[in-house]
């Protein structure tokens, strides 16, 4: 049969008492020492006895630099939980305040939208006249603004598409000058030689020679249906 569970309360054994502390002390030394070194953990034990004798053990670091540490994280949460119940208990303040402004806010927007208006006074009703008045006149200014705005943007972008026009046609124009005026073709300069004397007006011009003017003709350039015309001349 297995072993049954110790039930545990105080043992009234002086002797016996005496003896399990020096176990379990020697256990719980032995089990700080080895999650110390398994976990890499800052560790403090201490242990006082019935008799008041003190048993402690601590990581490499110092007992004090760790009982330090323990202070300071301690205190830091007392201020968190301190400051917490401070905040809940401004906020439970505070709801009723906030609570009251929303619901004033949701009656002045229904007022404005018209509604909710009979429980108001006349002077409660000429109060929000005054209001809508201000809010209508705010209104029709920025509407003012927002059309100039939109007008003069229209404006710009017409003088633009203008501007891009006029240079559109300005370029069609230089291009159809350009087709329009065709190279005139070069020929090659016709000269046929000789002195030819003719009569004109009193004046004698020399007849070229027969030799010369076919020695001029072989140099010049003529078609070939102007040789013989020549010759036979």
């Amino acid at each position: 049969m297995g072993r049954g569970r110790v039930q545990l309360k105080r043992i009234e054994n002086k002797i016996s008492r005496q003896v399990t502390f020096s176990k379990r002390r020697a256990g719980l030394l032995k089990k700080a020492h080895e999650i110390s070194v398994l976990c890499d953990a800052e560790v403090a034990l201490i242990v006082f006895s019935t008799k008041g004798k003190l048993y402690e053990y601590s990581t490499e670091s110092s007992m004090e630099r760790i009982l330090e540490r323990y202070e300071r994280n301690a205190y830091v949460e007392q201020q968190l939980v301190t400051n917490d119940a401070e905040l809940q208990g401004c906020w439970s303040l505070e709801y009723p305040n906030l609570k009251s402004r929303i619901e004033v806010l949701e009656k002045n927007i229904r007022n404005f939208m018209g509604g909710d208006l009979e429980p108001l006074s006349l002077r409660e009703l000429q109060y929000l006249e005054q209001q809508i008045d201000t809010s209508l006149k705010r209104l029709r200014n920025r509407k003012e603004r927002a059309l100039q705005d939109q007008n003069n943007m229209l404006a710009k972008k017409a003088q633009l598409q203008l501007k891009e026009k006029e240079r559109t046609l300005t370029e069609q124009q230089n291009q159809m000058a350009q087709n329009s005026s065709p190279l005139m073709p070069t020929f090659p300069s016709l000269t046929i030689g000789g002195n030819i004397q003719v009569m004109m007006r009193g004046s004698v011009i020399d007849e070229p020679d027969e030799n010369q003017t076919r020695q001029n003709m072989r140099s010049t350039v003529v078609p070939w249906w102007m040789h013989d015309h020549v010759n036979h001349s």
